[in-house]
């Protein structure tokens, strides 16, 4: 359990183990369960339905991540705007450009596929956020850069967003390390369930 007095440095020790550990397991469902973009979608569904225009900022496929396209498809064609993150600077907050299944993607940062330079930014008012281990409180443990934890606090500071954690059910720990610094997501979808959680 995390303490309030744990030092910074006990507190990324702690992370970094279960980091460790919740890659692997994320590795595992993977190849155990196969891909499950389909169930999440209709999870998502089931229980959400933003209004036509939302801009909903979403992720492509990473290593062992949960493969969403089958949800972008559907939410492209339901009217939403989807933007893609893109690493701008270390300790900055996420970019967000345009995606439309015409977009060409290109290889950025950490070899993940993003926008040309050449789409538009946007700002997402719905947020579909990868993880490695999340929890019933609603923090997630990231892969440690921190970008999300400041993108969430900026966008949160101008406007009402709606921020989901997406993974496999079997990510879920009894609690992810946590500091200050730490924001909560708004709810958990996975190819079993929708998690809407209380603040």
């Amino acid at each position: 359990m995390t303490s309030r007095n744990q030092s910074p440095d006990d507190l990324a020790a702690e992370k970094a183990l279960l980091r460790s550990e919740a890659a692997r397991r994320r590795d595992h469902l993977h190849e155990t369960i196969g891909d499950a973009g389909s169930q999440v979608a209709r999870n998502f569904h089931e229980n959400w339905s933003p209004p036509s225009g939302t801009v909903v900022s979403a992720f492509w496929p990473f290593r062992s991540e949960l493969d969403l396209r089958p949800l972008l498809h559907r939410l492209h064609e339901a009217g939403q705007v989807i933007a893609l993150p893109v690493v701008v600077a270390k300790r900055a907050p996420l970019l967000f450009r345009l995606w439309t299944p015409d977009t060409s993607l290109e290889v950025g940062g950490f070899g993940v596929s993003i926008p040309p330079e050449s789409a538009p930014v946007v700002e997402p008012d719905w947020l579909l956020v990868p993880l490695l281990a999340f929890d019933d409180k609603g923090y997630r443990l990231g892969y440690g850069g921190g970008f999300y934890d400041r993108t969430l606090a900026a966008l949160r500071a101008r406007k009402s967003i709606f921020a989901i954690g997406v993974g496999y059910d079997d990510q879920q720990v009894g609690q992810v390390p946590r500091g200050p610094d730490d924001g909560r997501l708004d709810a958990i979808v996975t190819e079993r369930r929708a998690l809407i959680l209380e603040h």
